[in-house]
């Protein structure tokens, strides 16, 4: 018996041992020497320096890689797919923006991975893996220029080129913690680049060094020289940062503060985005998602997704549906389900995208004129996990898209700017210039770096106030959402984010109202009577509470109370027209 235990037990610390070195193993495997970030290393070296007086090459002694989907002479470009590769001959040419860092004295050392045919947004690869996140090794690097953000941001290159179609260098900037531009579109040559989507795409860059970013920017925009300006007006999207999980403190608060300590507080103003866009661009009423009474369905940055999504789509399908349809390639499930799924597009669809473009385009001229930065988050949320089904998330695509679209859809320029991390994730902001301010934008960046990190490193440090302050910000994004999933019918939804504020801050009488009111849609009297009656008790002066609980009183049949709640509301607000009709109709059927 004793010898038959001891046999178990030399059994199972043999598995256990031979767990620990598959484990040791896998982990081997997923953070590769080169974080898994190249496709493949190879040199295109700058010429010789210029001899003396001349000055030497700007970008000397740089060096830097590019996603694998610039022409290289002599070699096939992946796609981030290998049947792309396998069907395709090498480029006879190396693309003009490649050629020109080179002959600017910067050094090519590989290509890097991109998310399958670049049309992802997580990094996820399901041919040659997904790079690992230097920031963050469990979570997604993000894409569809994953291996260019992590190889700056592991340090093995001082910047890297890729492509932002839809957000393409954006997001995996804000997801590394490292800094992201894309440029105005058209300011730098697509040429010998394999097209995504031509109205969308953009060259753009990551580099750790704001410096080094502006430098890059000087060669590739080949813009002419002027003055340094400093920006006359810094413009904070509020509702842009209420849909975003970080608190404000954290984030939009940072730039407030830098701003304040740079150029003034006279320079700040604060916009509800949303509802600018909507003023400004007509044509989005002309989109799919209208009520019977002609108001927009969704949020105006949401049919702005939308459009993006609709026209990445379509203009991919252009120019690549006929090789799609002899290789049938083996896509990751996100690709698959942008290119499999039925598509239909009418001229009508069409024309109206290219009037919300040109509209958009005006419309962020219009608020940002030639001096002017618009200031919104660059990501909607943290890192999703490597593997997880986040990413496939109609919400948490339709958050992303929505602050992705601004720049995409008006083809302004935008730059990500890392602010350390927040609950382990890096933070992020983006500042947006209008079409044609890229050297204005780099310009600003540089101004604004340094003490933009100053101010982050302080919100972080102060944890004491920051914690209470978080709390109540949190809540307050909570509601927000809710209100937000309220406009959309959502009602259950809205719910779920009304008592997520409520368990963060449980003596707002407006969190249980918001939530009543909910509860009414979905025929919920009972929930929606307590809830008003909780809210009564934190605030005797809510209208919206009495209303809402003499309306779910009356279809409960409690008719005198809900006459008492119609009262108490008309001595509070003698005005309201509803409490009154209430009121007048209750007493005519109980006289």
């Amino acid at each position: 018996m004793a010898s038959s235990q001891s046999t178990n037990l030399w059994v199972l610390l043999g598995l256990s041992l031979a767990g620990i070195v598959l484990i040791t193993r896998k982990l081997k495997k997923t953070v590769k020497e080169d974080f898994g970030a190249f496709i493949q290393k190879l040199q295109l070296l700058p010429p010789p320096q210029p001899a003396p007086p001349k000055a030497p090459h700007p970008l000397t002694a740089l060096t830097f890689a590019l996603s694998d989907l610039f022409d290289i002479e002599g070699h096939v470009a992946t796609f981030g797919h290998p049947e792309w590769a396998r069907t395709h001959e090498p480029a006879s040419s190396t693309s003009p923006a490649v050629s020109t860092l080179v002959e600017g004295g910067a050094t090519c050392v590989g290509t890097t991975l991109v998310d399958d045919l670049a049309l992802g947004i997580s990094g996820e690869n399901k041919h040659y893996g997904t790079p690992t996140n230097p920031a963050v090794p469990a979570r997604v690097p993000g894409g569809s220029s994953s291996g260019a953000a992590v190889a700056v941001a592991a340090n093995f290159v001082d910047f890297a080129l890729g492509i932002d179609t839809i957000g393409g260098v954006r997001v995996p900037a804000g997801f590394c913690g490292i800094l992201g531009f894309r440029p105005s579109h058209g300011a730098v040559s697509h040429m010998g680049i394999i097209p995504i989507s031509t109205s969308l795409d953009t060259v753009g860059w990551f580099a750790k060094d704001p410096n080094i970013l502006r430098q890059v920017g000087h060669i590739l925009l080949q813009a002419p020289f002027v003055v340094q300006r400093s920006p006359r007006q810094i413009i904070i999207a509020d509702d842009c940062f209420q849909r975003i999980n970080v608190p404000l403190d954290r984030s939009s608060q940072v730039v407030v503060k830098a701003t304040e300590k740079l150029f003034g507080r006279q320079v700040l103003k604060h916009i509800n985005l949303g509802d600018y866009i909507t003023s400004r661009v007509p044509s989005l009423k002309g989109w799919s998602g209208l009520k019977t009474n002609g108001e927009l369905k969704a949020s105006s940055l949401k049919l702005l997704a939308n459009i993006m999504q609709f026209l990445q789509r379509h203009e991919f399908k252009l120019m690549h549906d006929e090789w799609m349809k002899i290789v049938k390639p083996d896509l990751h499930p996100a690709v698959s389900a942008q290119l499999h799924e039925k598509f239909e597009v009418s001229d009508v669809e069409i024309e109206n995208c290219k009037a919300v473009r040109n509209e958009m385009r005006a419309a962020v001229n219009s608020l940002l004129k030639d001096e002017g930065i618009l200031v919104i988050p660059t990501v909607a949320d943290s890192p999703p996990k490597l593997g997880g089904k986040e990413n496939l998330s109609e919400d948490y695509q339709s958050r992303a898209f929505s602050l992705l679209s601004i720049a995409s859809i008006s083809g302004c320029c935008q730059v990500s700017i890392p602010l350390g991390f927040y609950d382990k994730y890096p933070v992020s902001v983006s500042l947006i210039a209008r079409h044609g301010g890229d050297r204005f934008l780099l310009d600003t960046l540089q101004t604004v770096y340094k003490t933009l990190q100053e101010e982050a490193d302080t919100a972080s440090k102060n944890k004491s106030s920051g914690n209470i302050v978080s709390k109540e910000q949190s809540a307050e994004i909570a509601k927000e959402k809710g209100n937000q999933a309220y406009k959309e019918k959502q009602w259950q939804k809205a719910i779920g984010f009304y008592t997520e504020a409520i368990k963060l801050s449980g003596d707002n009488a407006t969190y249980y109202s918001n939530r009543a009111q909910a509860y009414l849609e979905l025929g919920s009297f009972l929930q929606a009577e307590a809830d008003c009656t909780e809210a009564v008790g934190l605030d005797k002066k809510n209208v919206k509470a009495y209303f809402r609980r003499g309306t779910a009183r009356e279809m409960l049949g409690y008719y005198k109370e809900a006459i008492d709640d119609f009262k108490h509301a008309l001595v509070l607000e003698p005005t309201n027209k509803r409490a009154a009709a209430a009121v007048e109709r209750l007493r005519k059927l109980f006289q």
